[in-house]
């Protein structure tokens, strides 16, 4: 199977064989209910990549874990594709791969899959190339926001525990924030799952100014809520921009997360959905929404129910050496 490149790769520097380098990268949880497209929060749930350059022209797949049933084995794989835009700015093309992927995150379920892989692949890119060709987080953060979209999953796979991003013109920037020792995500997954492009077409074109007020209100104490004052969590996830307009592509997830809240959880969507999350202020608070759930079990839906922890870390990287 012969690589994807540009049409100019020709004049790119080919990577010689033999080069290796793993990266491990966290899920991430978007929104967080009034965050919309700006706040993201990495949790403990790891896909890790290795790529291992080839002189063969081919590319070569060991693929384990969630959704390696059916994503492709060729150069349309989105690490792949991600890669070799990557390795192209920075000035390479490689001869062949061998990509190595234990995938941890659910697709398709609102916890960063998309963003994990792309986030992966450029940082594995940066670590093949030679060191005069590498660039700072920086670069991987407008890279990666760029093939996204925006940066709120991204930003947190890269830096960690709290990323409050933003855009200015063509340039994504983001801030990292410490989260409260006592905040514990317990994350519910469902068994079916949602586009984030058909969450998005969900979205009316305009909302009023009173939402928008509401929105940039709670928005602002989420941010104090979950770095200071936990005991806050509940207000300041109040959403009113997204997540009522997209309960109809995942019904059980928004019926799940009222219960939640009238039972005084944080509970919001994750990212597009329909992963759940409920941001607990203590372990008794994050046993009993366990517990909550498994009890909602039914035959229409069944949940995964996990209390992963606030990742504070972000990727890893490590090349090995030849």
């Amino acid at each position: 199977m012969t690589p994807h490149h540009d049409g100019g790769a020709a004049s790119l520097a080919a990577l010689p064989s033999g080069l290796s380098v793993t990266v491990r990268v966290p899920a991430t949880s978007a929104n967080l209910g009034p965050g919309y497209d700006s706040l993201g929060l990495a949790v403990q749930l790891f896909d890790t990549v290795t790529v291992e350059t080839l002189d063969s022209g081919e590319l070569e797949f060991t693929l384990s874990g969630e959704g390696t049933e059916s994503v492709p084995r060729d150069g349309s794989h989105l690490v792949i594709r991600s890669l070799e835009a990557a390795l192209a700015q920075l000035g390479h093309r490689h001869q062949g791969l061998h990509l190595r992927a234990e995938n941890v995150i659910p697709h398709g379920r609102g916890l960063g899959s998309s963003a994990a892989a792309v986030v992966a692949a450029a940082l594995a890119a940066n670590g093949l190339v030679p060191e005069e060709s590498r660039r700072g987080s920086d670069w991987v953060l407008q890279f990666t926001s760029e093939l996204e979209g925006h940066p709120d999953n991204v930003a947190p796979a890269i830096f960690g525990a709290l990323a409050l991003s933003w855009q200015d013109g063509a340039e994504f920037r983001s801030a990292r924030a410490e989260v409260h020792a006592d905040v514990i995500p317990v994350v519910a997954i469902p068994d079916f799952e949602l586009s984030t492009e058909l969450a998005r077409t969900l979205l009316p074109a305009q909302v009023d100014h009173h939402a928008a007020a509401m929105n940039s209100g709670r928005a602002a104490l989420l941010v104090a809520a979950l770095t200071t004052q936990p005991d806050l969590l509940v207000p300041a996830t109040r959403d009113y921009l997204h997540q009522d307009y997209r309960a109809r592509a995942m019904q059980p997830s928004a019926d799940l997360i009222a219960a939640l809240r009238e039972r005084g959880h944080a509970a919001v969507v994750s990212g597009a959905g329909p992963t759940v999350m409920t941001l607990a202020r203590s372990t008794a608070e994050a046993a009993e929404v366990e517990e909550f759930i498994r009890q909602r079990e039914s035959v229409a839906v069944s949940w995964r129910v996990l209390r992963p922890a606030v990742d504070r870390e972000g990727a890893k990287v490590e090349v090995h050496p030849r």
